[in-house]
């Protein structure tokens, strides 16, 4: 579904959430309040140009990309959407920390801290 369009999807730009990644946002939401979902944005900025920008909202905008999974609800809007086309997001619980991490094939360069990259 893209916005309250359904789009063919050879058509839309791929984003995708992990079974990981969906487990954790359901949980962090349940402790929200109803109707929030988590809002994945790129911003200008950071230490590699282009960052990563993850907020809890319950607000939507007709345009932006609604994914949901397993009790999670995603949404990117449009102009983020060309920079994560492709990507995938997920949740990592490691020795270093537990973590959203987005996997983008049109990063040319990230920084150690994950939440950078640059095109």
């Amino acid at each position: 579904m893209y916005g309250n369009h359904a789009v063919d999807a050879a058509l839309a730009p791929a984003f995708l959430v992990t079974d990981s990644a969906a487990r954790r946002i359901g949980e962090i939401l349940a402790g929200e309040p109803p109707e929030s979902v988590l809002r994945v944005s790129v911003e200008g900025g950071g230490c590699s140009g282009f960052q990563y920008k993850f907020d809890v909202t319950r607000e939507r905008d007709a345009d932006d990309l609604v994914i949901e999974k397993d009790g999670a609800v995603v949404v990117v809007d449009k102009v983020s959407l060309d920079y994560l086309a492709g990507s995938r997001l997920d949740f990592v619980d490691d020795l270093i920390g537990a973590a959203f991490r987005v996997d983008n094939p049109q990063a040319t360069a990230s920084c150690g801290c994950g939440t950078s990259f640059a095109l």
